[in-house]
């Protein structure tokens, strides 16, 4: 539809009713094809300004790596807002976290190295274990800035990049946190978890060189 309408960087989009009857679906279907596209970079959308397009798209180019750099990018983004709060939520646990949630860190941390070492899927066990750090923390804001950070990546990416196991290549570090948490570490918790961070940014990395 853009390449046939002629359209190239910096035009507007048609509004999202005449993009409807254009394509023959609903708006919700159109409107959240728009957010989905302004989250990876393909447009941006301003009150007034509308729709406009912001990078060069055609039958012949080839859409998936074009896509897959945009998301990466909005991974990129969003891990940049979320490490320092991940950050400071694990510097706080490691100082109030009570011996129940230390003891519950740890059990995560097990769970979850034992099931990578089984070959299963660790995702949702890995969502536990950072929340159960968030809960210690003392402060439930972080938890749930985090998590909405996470949401709104995920409401639009199922599966990021295309990767279910994200951040895979850090799994051995959770131990390694947990530990440090256990022990009220500070220096320590705090370095293993940016080290967990900047391992999947590095993989998130991979896929804008590619």
């Amino acid at each position: 539809m853009i390449e046939k309408a002629g359209l190239t960087v910096g035009d507007r989009l048609p509004a999202e009713n005449e993009l409807s009857n254009q394509l023959g679906v609903g708006r919700s279907t159109i409107r959240e094809a728009l957010k989905a596209w302004q989250s990876m970079g393909i447009v941006t959308r301003n009150k007034g300004a509308g729709t406009v397009l912001a990078v060069e798209i055609s039958a012949n180019s080839v859409h998936v790596p074009i896509t897959l750099k945009l998301e990466a990018e909005s991974l990129l983004r969003t891990n940049g807002v979320r490490r320092p709060l991940e950050i400071e939520a694990v510097r706080l646990a490691a100082m109030n976290a009570t011996d129940l949630q230390r003891q519950s860190i740890l059990d995560y941390a097990d769970r979850l190295l034992g099931e990578h070492a089984a070959g299963r899927n660790w995702r949702k066990t890995d969502r536990l274990f950072h929340a159960t750090i968030h809960d210690a923390c003392g402060n439930p804001l972080f938890g749930q800035l985090i998590g909405q950070i996470h949401r709104v990546f995920h409401d639009i990416y199922e599966e990021p990049l295309g990767t279910p196991l994200l951040g895979e290549s850090s799994i051995t570090l959770h131990g390694k946190l947990a530990e440090a948490l256990v022990a009220g570490n500070v220096a320590t918790a705090v370095q293993y978890m940016l080290e967990i961070s900047c391992i999947v940014d590095e993989e998130v990395r991979k896929h804008i060189d590619e």
